[in-house]
Protein backbone atom coordinates (compact mmCIF):
# COMPACT_ATOMS: atom_id res chain seq x y z
CA UNK A 1 0.00 0.00 0.00
CA UNK A 2 3.10 1.99 0.77
CA UNK A 3 4.67 1.79 -2.41
CA UNK A 4 1.32 2.56 -4.64
CA UNK A 5 0.72 5.71 -2.53
CA UNK A 6 4.24 7.07 -3.28
CA UNK A 7 3.48 5.95 -6.90
CA UNK A 8 0.65 7.88 -7.37
CA UNK A 9 2.12 10.99 -5.59
CA UNK A 10 5.09 11.16 -7.55
CA UNK A 11 2.89 9.91 -10.68
CA UNK A 12 0.20 13.30 -9.80
CA UNK A 13 3.03 15.78 -9.47
CA UNK A 14 4.97 14.66 -12.58
CA UNK A 15 1.59 14.41 -14.99
CA UNK A 16 0.37 18.02 -13.66
CA UNK A 17 3.52 19.23 -14.65
CA UNK A 18 3.52 18.04 -17.37
CA UNK A 19 0.16 18.45 -18.85
CA UNK A 20 1.26 22.41 -17.96
CA UNK A 21 4.43 22.10 -20.51
CA UNK A 22 2.65 20.88 -22.92
CA UNK A 23 -0.44 23.61 -22.00
CA UNK A 24 1.99 26.50 -22.44
CA UNK A 25 2.57 25.88 -25.83
CA UNK A 26 -1.10 25.96 -27.14
CA UNK A 27 -3.55 28.59 -27.34
CA UNK A 28 -5.55 29.72 -24.23
CA UNK A 29 -7.40 32.71 -25.57
CA UNK A 30 -8.43 33.74 -29.53
CA UNK A 31 -8.29 37.61 -29.87
CA UNK A 32 -10.38 39.54 -32.39
CA UNK A 33 -9.28 43.11 -33.07
CA UNK A 34 -11.70 46.03 -33.59
CA UNK A 35 -12.16 46.92 -37.24
CA UNK A 36 -11.12 43.45 -39.12
CA UNK A 37 -7.60 44.61 -40.13
CA UNK A 38 -6.12 41.33 -38.23
CA UNK A 39 -7.03 37.55 -38.37
CA UNK A 40 -7.81 35.58 -35.27
CA UNK A 41 -4.86 36.25 -32.76
CA UNK A 42 -4.22 33.02 -30.92
CA UNK A 43 -2.78 33.56 -27.74
CA UNK A 44 -0.67 30.38 -26.23
CA UNK A 45 -0.12 29.60 -22.58
CA UNK A 46 3.11 30.61 -22.09
CA UNK A 47 2.32 34.26 -23.75
CA UNK A 48 -0.82 34.56 -21.02
CA UNK A 49 0.98 33.17 -18.08
CA UNK A 50 4.55 34.12 -17.76
CA UNK A 51 5.05 32.06 -15.08
CA UNK A 52 3.33 28.88 -16.84
CA UNK A 53 6.46 27.09 -18.51
CA UNK A 54 9.02 27.17 -15.57
CA UNK A 55 6.31 26.52 -12.87
CA UNK A 56 5.89 23.28 -14.73
CA UNK A 57 9.38 22.55 -15.67
CA UNK A 58 9.40 22.80 -11.54
CA UNK A 59 7.05 20.78 -10.87
CA UNK A 60 8.06 17.59 -13.20
CA UNK A 61 11.63 17.75 -11.86
CA UNK A 62 10.00 17.93 -8.43
CA UNK A 63 7.89 15.09 -9.07
CA UNK A 64 10.95 12.68 -10.52
CA UNK A 65 13.07 13.62 -7.58
CA UNK A 66 10.26 12.87 -5.25
CA UNK A 67 11.02 9.21 -4.92
CA UNK A 68 15.04 9.17 -4.07
CA UNK A 69 14.94 11.84 -1.55
CA UNK A 70 15.00 11.33 2.21
CA UNK A 71 12.05 12.13 4.69
CA UNK A 72 12.89 15.49 5.42
CA UNK A 73 13.35 16.38 1.46
CA UNK A 74 9.89 15.21 0.95
CA UNK A 75 8.36 16.91 3.45
CA UNK A 76 10.26 20.09 1.78
CA UNK A 77 9.23 19.07 -1.83
CA UNK A 78 5.65 18.24 -0.49
CA UNK A 79 5.36 21.74 0.31
CA UNK A 80 6.97 23.02 -2.99
CA UNK A 81 4.67 20.85 -4.87
CA UNK A 82 1.60 22.46 -3.29
CA UNK A 83 3.02 26.04 -3.66
CA UNK A 84 3.62 25.57 -7.50
CA UNK A 85 0.16 23.42 -8.25
CA UNK A 86 -1.77 25.98 -6.50
CA UNK A 87 -0.08 29.09 -8.07
CA UNK A 88 -0.84 26.43 -11.27
CA UNK A 89 -4.13 26.61 -10.74
CA UNK A 90 -5.10 30.12 -9.67
CA UNK A 91 -3.53 31.63 -13.29
CA UNK A 92 -5.24 29.43 -15.03
CA UNK A 93 -8.67 29.54 -13.28
CA UNK A 94 -8.43 33.38 -13.74
CA UNK A 95 -7.15 32.88 -17.77
CA UNK A 96 -10.22 30.67 -18.02
CA UNK A 97 -12.64 32.34 -16.35
CA UNK A 98 -12.21 36.32 -17.16
CA UNK A 99 -10.18 36.14 -20.21
CA UNK A 100 -8.21 39.30 -18.95
CA UNK A 101 -6.67 41.74 -21.38
CA UNK A 102 -3.08 41.93 -19.34
CA UNK A 103 -2.73 38.29 -20.69
CA UNK A 104 -3.29 39.10 -24.31
CA UNK A 105 -0.93 42.56 -24.44
CA UNK A 106 2.03 40.96 -25.04
CA UNK A 107 0.46 39.20 -28.25
CA UNK A 108 -1.60 42.40 -29.18
CA UNK A 109 1.51 44.21 -29.16
CA UNK A 110 3.44 42.26 -30.94
CA UNK A 111 0.67 41.82 -34.00
CA UNK A 112 0.40 46.08 -34.25
CA UNK A 113 3.45 47.33 -32.33
CA UNK A 114 0.90 49.71 -30.18
CA UNK A 115 0.87 49.04 -25.91
CA UNK A 116 -0.38 50.97 -23.19
CA UNK A 117 -3.68 49.60 -21.30
CA UNK A 118 -5.74 52.11 -22.87
CA UNK A 119 -4.11 51.41 -26.47
CA UNK A 120 -4.97 47.38 -26.25
CA UNK A 121 -8.34 47.84 -24.69
CA UNK A 122 -9.46 50.10 -27.89
CA UNK A 123 -8.06 47.44 -30.14
CA UNK A 124 -9.35 44.37 -28.87
CA UNK A 125 -13.19 43.79 -29.89
CA UNK A 126 -13.50 40.10 -28.55
CA UNK A 127 -11.49 37.52 -26.28
CA UNK A 128 -12.65 33.95 -26.28
CA UNK A 129 -11.01 31.31 -24.31
CA UNK A 130 -9.96 27.56 -25.36
CA UNK A 131 -9.73 24.54 -23.12
CA UNK A 132 -6.32 24.51 -22.30
CA UNK A 133 -6.58 26.66 -19.52
CA UNK A 134 -8.75 24.29 -18.03
CA UNK A 135 -5.95 21.17 -18.64
CA UNK A 136 -3.96 23.34 -17.17
CA UNK A 137 -6.29 23.69 -14.02
CA UNK A 138 -6.18 20.29 -13.93
CA UNK A 139 -2.76 19.44 -14.12
CA UNK A 140 -1.98 22.05 -11.25
CA UNK A 141 -4.70 20.25 -9.12
CA UNK A 142 -2.90 16.99 -9.61
CA UNK A 143 0.52 18.79 -8.31
CA UNK A 144 -1.25 20.01 -5.14
CA UNK A 145 -3.28 16.28 -4.98
CA UNK A 146 0.44 14.69 -5.15
CA UNK A 147 1.95 17.05 -2.75
CA UNK A 148 -0.87 16.35 -0.17
CA UNK A 149 -0.52 12.71 -0.26
CA UNK A 150 3.07 13.21 -0.22
CA UNK A 151 2.41 15.79 3.32
CA UNK A 152 0.43 12.91 4.54
CA UNK A 153 2.44 9.32 3.97
CA UNK A 154 6.13 10.80 3.25
CA UNK A 155 7.37 9.12 6.67
CA UNK A 156 6.23 5.21 5.82
CA UNK A 157 7.70 5.77 2.57
CA UNK A 158 10.82 3.28 1.78
CA UNK A 159 13.73 4.17 0.74
CA UNK A 160 15.42 3.54 -2.37
CA UNK A 161 18.45 2.15 -1.07
CA UNK A 162 16.34 0.07 1.83
CA UNK A 163 16.10 -2.78 -0.39
CA UNK A 164 20.12 -3.09 -0.72
CA UNK A 165 20.44 -2.68 3.50
CA UNK A 166 21.00 -6.25 5.53
CA UNK A 167 18.20 -6.87 7.86
CA UNK A 168 18.60 -6.90 11.16
CA UNK A 169 17.64 -10.70 11.78
CA UNK A 170 21.13 -11.12 9.21
CA UNK A 171 22.96 -8.28 11.19
CA UNK A 172 22.46 -10.05 14.53
CA UNK A 173 23.34 -13.41 13.20
CA UNK A 174 27.08 -12.36 13.48
CA UNK A 175 29.67 -14.34 11.14
CA UNK A 176 29.05 -17.88 9.78
CA UNK A 177 30.45 -20.73 11.14
CA UNK A 178 33.24 -22.54 9.30
CA UNK A 179 32.12 -24.51 6.57
CA UNK A 180 32.60 -28.01 5.82
CA UNK A 181 34.63 -27.68 2.53
CA UNK A 182 36.87 -25.29 4.97
CA UNK A 183 37.97 -28.36 6.15
CA UNK A 184 38.62 -30.32 4.01
CA UNK A 185 40.87 -27.82 2.74
CA UNK A 186 42.54 -27.21 5.45
CA UNK A 187 43.00 -31.28 5.69
CA UNK A 188 44.84 -31.32 2.32
CA UNK A 189 46.97 -28.31 3.06
CA UNK A 190 48.53 -30.54 6.15
CA UNK A 191 49.10 -33.43 3.87
CA UNK A 192 50.38 -31.73 1.52
CA UNK A 193 52.93 -29.79 3.88
CA UNK A 194 53.81 -33.24 5.42
CA UNK A 195 54.86 -34.83 2.12
CA UNK A 196 57.50 -31.53 1.85
CA UNK A 197 58.88 -32.96 5.08
CA UNK A 198 59.26 -36.58 3.87
CA UNK A 199 56.92 -37.61 5.91
CA UNK A 200 54.75 -41.35 5.05
CA UNK A 201 50.87 -40.41 4.59
CA UNK A 202 50.93 -44.39 5.19
CA UNK A 203 51.96 -44.64 8.45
Amino acid sequence: MTHRTRTLAVLAIVLGGAIGIVSSTQPWLQVTLAGGGHPVLPVPGASAVAVLAPLSLAALALGLALSIVGVALRYAFALLALAIGGALSIAAARIATQHPLDAVAATVTEATGLSGAAAIEDLVSTVAGTAWPWLALVGGALVVAGGVVTLVTARSWRTASGRYRATPAAESAGPAGPRPHDAVTHDAIESWDGLSRGDDPTA
